[in-house]
């Protein structure tokens, strides 16, 4: 498998992450990654960690299904996050000295689900806080642009501080505490009716293929689409890589996933950058 950047990032590239807070990028990851994840992915959702959950099932039986940090038990993810050209794509785009490494994420929806993704950001729900985070969403599988998660460009900039949602309202399980968050503490506003309107905002998404990647700032507002033929899953994988001006938070509202008791038996504390063996450095200039 090919551990260095398949092609270079462009100039326009970085510009476009800098300025929109997304790009989406083609062909950066060889038949042989998609096929080492997917594996991973098949034999992770026979063995689901205890942050597994569903956010959505019809009457039919379509669900969405979520898991995530479960890199450091299978060999394929963790694999990918070490070995693979993803921190060198993330660190690329933020102009990093270096990246840590954050967290794994997957996402797999049934044929014909048509549950769509509230607009949300990342960063606030996260235990850390800054500007240079990125992640990188790689569909598994073909994706239409009116499947394919979709951004409100440009809206990771300025301080506004959205109410954002909580997620475990969504499972209609509701097996566990993992799925109730409190996120009221924060936001001062409630995020923009992106649906009544999706022009004004310039909602973008993208058609893409296995080895395509979209990579995104952790405050860009994301979400919507998500709808699916009936011939159609999706099984995506995303990570999530911190740069240069991130530091440890514990924050007075909810987090998820809520590292904070993790951090604090690694001795990490409020301020530090991430490290140890959990949140490993991968990629330095």
């Amino acid at each position: 498998m090919n551990t260095s950047l398949k092609r270079p990032i462009t100039a326009e590239e970085i510009e476009t992450f800098d300025s929109d807070g997304v790009v989406m990028l083609k062909q950066m990851f060889d038949a042989d990654w998609i096929a080492l994840l997917d594996k991973g992915l098949s034999d992770s959702m026979t063995a689901p960690t205890d942050r597994s959950r569903v956010w959505d099932r019809d009457e039919a039986g379509r669900a969405v299904y979520y898991d995530s940090q479960a890199w450091t038990r299978i060999e394929e993810y963790r694999q990918f996050v070490v070995d693979s050209p993803c921190a060198e794509i993330a660190g690329r785009l933020l102009r990093a000295s270096s990246v840590n490494f954050f967290f794994d994420a997957v996402f797999v929806r049934s044929p014909g689900t048509q549950f769509a993704t509230p607009w949300h950001q990342d960063e606030p729900y996260w235990t850390v806080d800054g500007y240079d985070t990125c992640s990188i969403w790689m569909p598994l599988v073909p994706v239409t642009k009116e499947s394919a998660l979709a951004f409100v460009p440009g809206s990771h900039k300025g301080n506004r501080r959205y109410i954002q949602r909580n997620f475990g309202d969504l499972n209609p399980d509701r097996q566990t505490e993992i799925d109730q968050v409190d996120f009221s503490g924060f936001g001062d506003e409630p995020l923009p009716d992106i649906d009544a309107d999706p022009a004004a905002h310039n909602v973008t998404s993208w058609a893409m293929q296995p080895g395509d990647c979209v990579a995104f700032n952790g405050r860009v507002i994301h979400g919507g689409s998500g709808k699916l033929a009936g011939d159609r899953d999706l099984r995506v994988f995303n990570t999530k890589w911190l740069g240069d001006d991130v530091r440890i938070k514990f924050r007075d509202h909810g987090m998820d996933p809520d590292h904070s008791a993790v951090m604090t038996e690694l001795g990490l504390k409020p301020g530090d950058r991430v490290g140890t063996d959990v949140y490993p450095e991968v990629w330095r200039r």
